[in-house]
């Protein structure tokens, strides 16, 4: 099941996607919080170990609007731009790489005692129906992961 509040690009809609995973997760702490950790890019692979060599552009440490930048997951080398960048609310990236492209949104929604932080993608390309086919389940775990990371972090 989708979220309706991400703005799909109209050729990673979920219903067009070869690959489509959603992820959730509760968090006892502010939107502000989640959010500061989440376009930390540089530091994500202390907290979520399928993330390598973030690398941002402008040499930064956090993401920002169209901000480029590479890294690796999954065992593969992309190249990212951010699409969406609304502070405290929501962020989605572009990334490609060899024989696929995706796009990743996450959404952050108050709740009461802190809030609830969904991320969404889908994925175009040979490489993410291989993927698919060869490690079903694979990206929701990883990605339940990375939102574990992130809430254990954002609640510091």
């Amino acid at each position: 099941m989708t979220e309706p509040a991400i703005r799909w690009p109209d050729r990673f809609l979920p219903d067009r996607a070869p690959v489509h995973v959603v992820n959730t997760i509760a968090v006892s702490a502010s939107p502000e919080a989640v959010w500061k950790v989440l376009i930390r890019a540089a530091d994500w692979p202390e907290f979520y170990g399928n993330a390598s060599k973030v690398v941002i552009e402008d040499g930064g440490r956090d993401l920002f609007e169209e901000a480029r930048f590479t890294w690796r997951t999954f065992g593969v080398d992309l190249e990212t731009q951010v699409q969406e960048f609304e502070p405290f609310a929501r962020i989605a990236w572009l990334a490609t790489g060899p024989l696929i492209e995706a796009y990743h949104a996450w959404l952050i929604l108050p709740a009461p005692g802190g809030c609830r932080v969904i991320t969404e993608e889908t994925q175009q390309g040979l490489a993410a129906r291989a993927g698919r086919l060869l490690f079903p389940g694979r990206m929701e775990r990883q990605h339940q992961l990375w939102l574990e990371g992130l809430a254990r972090v954002a609640r510091a």
